[in-house]
């Protein structure tokens, strides 16, 4: 990978998944070259959905600790896009450009922020390009 790149909620997600094995080892592959690269990054959205799902839907629910440790060792060095007002206009004229839902533009818009050249989601359109960034479905 020679750019930056973004990893949407989706990969850290599937990274523990069980069921869904090829998945799961895809997106270690990738969290563990975005955290090692220093290439990869995530934004608050991203955490603040994961922790959700964390918390509240793995068949083992993580504890406290559990999420407080990947705070640190995974999120702390991949968190670079935070909220911010310049952040949501972005969004909002990339959703109303791309027919986006506004949590879809919320993450490219952080990409794009953060100066990736890809966003690694199965969410949006495999090969789309907006403007330098490239969408790519990592399970695809």
């Amino acid at each position: 990978m020679k750019g930056r790149f973004f990893l949407d909620t989706n990969i850290f997600v599937y990274s523990f998944d069980r069921n869904a094995r090829a998945k799961a080892g895809r997106a270690t592959e990738l969290i563990a070259q975005a955290v090692t690269s220093r290439k990869g990054i995530v934004s608050y959205q991203v955490v603040q959905e994961f922790l959700n799902v964390a918390l509240k839907r793995f068949d083992r629910p993580m504890k406290t600790a559990e999420a407080e440790q990947y705070l640190t060792t995974v999120f702390r060095p991949l968190l670079s896009v935070h909220a911010s007002q310049s952040l949501f206009i972005d969004a909002l004229r990339l959703g109303a450009r791309y027919k986006l839902s506004w949590y879809d533009s919320l993450i490219v818009a952080a990409a794009i922020e953060g100066q990736c050249s890809m966003l690694y989601t199965e969410d949006l359109q495999h090969g789309l390009h907006i403007g330098e960034l490239i969408i790519a479905n990592p399970f695809a």
